[in-house]
């Protein structure tokens, strides 16, 4: 999805949950729903598809490549899709984490 522009589009969100991890630009709702595959968040279970942030064909071209390098390594995709299939884009989830910010800011007061 290189998208110059996303409110929050609900593609990345389904493509998750059925087990095929996106390849997106870093931009809107894109950013904040896929988590970039890298040693980091794949060691912390976080990693949920293939972000890339310059609008160029060139960022696109590396994205699709380092999806590629990862599906051959074999295991390495299995616990991608798991990630993904295990995000919460749910209302309730949403709900906690409005409800966290604002008992947050109430005990600033």
């Amino acid at each position: 999805m290189p998208s110059r522009f996303e409110p929050c589009g609900m593609n990345q969100m389904y493509s998750q949950r059925y087990g095929t991890p996106p390849i997106v630009r870093a931009t809107g709702g894109l950013a904040d729903t896929v988590v970039d595959c890298n040693p980091a968040t794949l060691a912390d279970g976080s990693a949920s598809g293939f972000v890339f942030c310059e609008p160029s064909a060139a960022a696109l071209l590396a994205a699709v490549a380092r999806a590629a390098s990862v599906w051959r390594e074999g295991a390495t995709w299995p616990a991608l899709q798991r990630n993904g299939m295990a995000r919460d884009f749910g209302w309730n989830a949403s709900a906690r984490r409005y409800a966290g910010i604002y008992a947050g800011l109430a005990q600033g007061r």
